[in-house]
């Protein structure tokens, strides 16, 4: 079992939230109300009932119903309509015992609090009203003579127990109406890294089976006629594992750990590699570089998975026999074109070149790369190749910015 020691401050900040204050459980609020109105009524009560040379039997109801309604409370979570109602009987009989003199009921006050900031308004509402009016009438009854005065401050008293219970009401409403929105963004980030991270996962492993695969024919089908040849293949296998296996452990890393990268992100000078790597005696490769400068490391390195992607693309589907990569700019645009001879883009329903089928005809590695672009504020288009198959065009900002 995980450690619980702790010895930061007492809050957190959600995800994309403020920090949020240690609450106590609500058991512990629960329970407040109750010692609360238990010390204040029960001792107040036995102490009334000896100043007054009350009755044993007159004595015990006055510290009974003390008590009866601070326990009450304890149904208050559950039941909070029923636990207001009753308390207020209880103190409606309270001071039908004893009119002349009695303890301060303020478990009324809890009782109407916990009522209204639970939603049981109606109960609170008809349960008090009813019982103050009754205390009015069977005082008159009793022979009571109230004040003007006190009516007037015990009804301004309830009145603010209501106001009190209300604020506590919209204050709860707006606390968890943050702690969803929170939970939402979490949520929403932690779905935008699990994409990211797919997406990355996809990149790198799909690029280097497709070019090992590629490698490998290459190994097979010269391995008689010119080994050497075949030895260079099998070292392009060995030096893109390798890479590969480096991305991947540091992608898992991030997951792990949240480390930042051990190794740099992939650039435009590594697009000349690609080309090396899926270069075959079936299929011709080759890069066309326009660029006299170099964009931001951002653009780069979304340029290189888009290439990567597209590269990938080729030579799992494609089925084609020439492909070249020009990279250039245009204004403040980093074009990146990919252009094969293959059988095409395509249609909608059909299986798209790069990955499985979806309803708009574009599988996960165009999804994929459309998202990348996006990212920086570019976009990428598929299309018909003046060489006859696909062509790939990725348009992102010069300044990566989106």
């Amino acid at each position: 079992m995980p450690s619980q020691n702790w010895d930061g401050p007492p809050w957190h900040a959600p995800w994309g939230g403020r920090p949020e204050r240690f609450r106590p459980p609500s058991g512990v609020v629960l329970l407040a109300p109750v010692i609360i109105s238990l010390i204040v009524q029960v001792p107040a009560a036995i102490g009334i009932a000896v100043w007054s040379h009350a009755g044993w039997v007159v004595g015990i109801g006055q510290v009974a119903l003390a008590a009866a309604g601070p326990i009450a409370l304890l149904g208050a979570r559950r039941l909070p309509g029923p636990t207001v109602a009753l308390v207020a009987a209880a103190a409606l009989a309270d001071f039908a015992l004893a009119p002349d003199v009695g303890p301060p009921y303020i478990a009324v006050a809890f009782a109407i609090v916990l009522a209204v900031a639970r939603g049981a308004v109606v109960w609170a509402v008809s349960s008090v009203v009813a019982a103050w009016v009754a205390a009015l009438v069977l005082g008159s009854m009793l022979g009571q003579s109230w004040h003007p005065f006190r009516i007037a401050f015990t009804t301004l008293a309830l009145a603010m127990c209501f106001g009190i219970g209300w604020f506590v009401r919209v204050r709860r409403a707006r606390a968890s109406a943050h702690r969803a929105e929170a939970m939402r963004r979490r949520q929403s980030a932690e779905e935008r890294e699990r994409v990211r991270i797919a997406r990355e996962l996809h990149d790198v492993i799909g690029h280097a089976l497709s070019q090992i695969n590629v490698q490998a024919s290459v190994g097979l089908h010269l391995m008689d006629r010119d080994p050497e040849q075949a030895r260079t293949a099998l070292g392009s296998i060995k030096e893109t594992s390798k890479s590969a296996l480096e991305e991947v452990r540091t992608v898992l890393g991030v997951i792990r750990d949240g480390d930042a990268p051990l190794v740099p992100q992939a650039e435009l000078a590594e697009i000349p590699r690609l080309v090396r790597g899926i270069r075959s005696p079936e299929l011709d490769a080759r890069l066309v570089d326009r660029l006299t400068e170099a964009p931001r490391r951002a653009v780069q390195f979304a340029g290189f998975r888009i290439a990567q992607e597209a590269l990938t693309n080729v030579v799992r589907h494609a089925r084609a026999t020439e492909v070249v990569v020009t990279v250039e700019r245009a204004s403040d645009e980093f074009v990146l074109t990919v252009d094969d001879d293959g059988v095409g883009p395509a249609g909608p329903g059909q299986d798209a070149p790069g990955d499985r089928r979806v309803e708009n005809g574009e599988g996960s590695g165009i999804l994929g790369m459309r998202e990348r672009a996006a990212l920086l504020g570019g976009a990428v288009e598929v299309a018909r190749s003046p060489l006859g198959g696909t062509r790939v065009t990725a348009r992102l900002p010069w300044d990566g910015v989106a």
